[in-house]
């Protein structure tokens, strides 16, 4: 099996080729990368199948291993029933710190979120690469790494007509053009965004 760093080598070989077809010649509309969110820079968000070890200080009958079920929930011997995706460790640290207060007669209850599984980032890579399919990771990746993974382009792609295929509730779905070779040759590293869990890299 190639090494990703012999992958990428790889795949900047083919969209050096591919550019003298001009199939790596598009010009893409200016977009605003920079206000695009970058998970790497803030706490990680808990998601469904994560797995928590939560220590309750001086009250081992309290503390518990979790891992976040289906409906995005945890439970908790006397809290109950947690909210747990979508949320940071310290918000639901926060939360169990205050329903404890109920129950613990103590002046402060130490509390610790450890997250010491990561299963719920997931992304797809599809279109015209080597092997489309959904992804897991145990830390954030870039489209450079995700087209890694992927396999990289085949040769009927159009690797600077990538789009990343993203959904929120705010803004509904977008779609974010990356231009890949640009982003391997160095022209354009801002491109080379770090994917959020339920992105989808499409290559045409």
């Amino acid at each position: 099996m190639l090494s990703r760093r012999a992958t990428f080598v790889g795949l900047l070989g083919l969209c050096g080729a591919l550019s003298l077809g001009s199939a790596c010649a598009t010009v893409h509309p200016p977009y605003d990368y920079a206000s695009e969110p970058d998970p790497r820079k803030s706490e990680y968000v808990l998601g469904p199948s994560d797995m928590l070890k939560i220590a309750i200080w001086h009250n081992p009958d309290l503390s518990a291993d979790a891992t976040v079920r289906p409906d995005g929930a945890i439970s908790l011997p006397l809290v109950g029933d947690l909210k747990a995706a979508g949320r940071t460790p310290s918000k639901l640290r926060d939360e169990i710190v205050q329903r404890l207060a109920t129950f613990i007669k103590e002046e402060s209850v130490t509390v610790t979120v450890a997250v010491v599984g990561i299963n719920s980032y997931r992304f797809v890579v599809t279109g015209n690469v080597e092997h489309p399919g959904s992804f897991a990771s145990s830390r954030y990746v870039t489209v450079v790494e995700a087209m890694v993974m992927a396999g990289g382009p085949n040769r009927f792609a159009n690797p600077d007509q990538t789009m990343i295929i993203r959904s929120d509730a705010t803004r509904g779905t977008r779609r974010i053009p990356i231009d890949f070779p640009s982003i391997l040759s160095g022209v354009h590293p801002e491109q080379d965004l770090t994917l959020l869990p339920g992105y989808t890299v499409y290559v045409p």
